[in-house]
């Protein structure tokens, strides 16, 4: 682990815990360094880059959103989204980030503000649920005014893919809530349903499978490619259905089946699979690039960080 990852952990863990906004914000950092750094097969990661987007662009960014994040409790929802893409957009030349922030953003408020005090913790000793009822407090209590900061921030990010709505369009102005919103797009999009559903993945099968491989000693960023193929394995990535169709979509969730069958970073040839599977990803204009799949590994992520998770595994250094 590089240097500047090691700094901002030792900076997250030297925060006491009363400057909680300022912890959350290093947190959405952190997270966001990690998952960017991790070589998940078909996204970008060190030495593997896209032709609009690099890596350093992903670096970047995760800096970029960590003030929007430390205020999110003293703004809105949407506020904090629209803020860090703007921030974002300053450093880099494509969305890097919109489903990260989306995701963060109601966690993050959640964590900061919510009066039962420990909701933010999320750890063996603090059961995942207390934060989700908090967060579920938060997206029921979206507004209008939050629908269009996130439509504002759509606009901004441009994402692939998008195309059009019958009912609520981003290219217009929004008239229902943002969960509301979230629900018309729910069946076409992961994050959209999982601000339905109280981030359900993100609960149920994204943050076991990542406490599961930290507690069994995988360092970080072969516990994030596990925790990435598990959600892989488990949900269609709507990334790559919106852009290249869900034939596609459903034959890379397949192919994350057969890399954990084959035992994924737990065994060598697990590894060569996950090696063949990020070649067989990659063309010219990335369609296979999981890229729902890895906004929720990110959001994973950050959710074990505001538990105070930074314990070094075999091999970390």
């Amino acid at each position: 682990m590089s240097g500047v990852y090691r700094d901002l952990a030792a900076a997250l863990l030297a925060v006491d815990r009363d400057h909680r906004p300022v912890n959350v914000g290093l947190a959405a950092q952190l997270a966001c360094l990690l998952e960017a750094s991790a070589p998940k097969p078909g996204n970008v990661s060190p030495g593997r880059h896209f032709s609009d987007l690099r890596y350093e662009d992903f670096l970047a960014s995760a800096l970029a959103i960590g003030e929007p994040m430390a205020r999110a409790g003293e703004q809105s929802v949407g506020a904090t989204i629209r803020k860090a893409i703007e921030a974002t957009a300053q450093w880099s030349p494509s969305n890097t980030n919109l489903g990260i922030v989306l995701l963060f953003a109601p966690l993050a408020r959640a964590a900061v503000n919510d009066p039962g005090g420990d909701v933010h913790a999320l750890s063996r000793k603090s059961p995942p649920g207390s934060l989700q009822g908090a967060l579920r407090r938060v997206l029921d209590g979206t507004t209008i005014d939050d629908a269009r900061d996130v439509y504002a921030a759509i606009r901004i990010a441009r994402p692939g893919g998008l195309g059009r709505a019958d009912e609520q369009d981003v290219a217009s102005e929004p008239t229902m809530r943002l969960v509301e919103v979230m629900r018309l797009a729910a069946h076409r999009d992961t994050i959209a349903s999982e601000y339905v559903t109280g981030f359900e993945i993100i609960f149920g099968t994204a943050v076991p499978a990542l406490e599961r491989a930290r507690h069994d000693g995988l360092r970080w960023d072969d516990a994030i490619v596990e925790t990435f193929l598990t959600v892989l394995s488990q949900v269609t990535d709507t990334h790559i259905a919106r852009r290249s169709g869900k034939e596609l979509a459903d034959e890379v969730t397949a192919r994350a089946q057969r890399v954990l069958a084959d035992g994924g970073v737990r065994s060598d040839a697990g590894r060569r699979a996950i090696d063949d599977m990020d070649r067989a990803l990659r063309d010219e204009r990335n369609r296979g690039n999981p890229g729902t799949t890895a906004d929720l590994t990110a959001a994973a992520i950050f959710m074990l960080l505001l538990g105070g998770e930074w314990t070094m595994g075999r091999g970390d250094s």
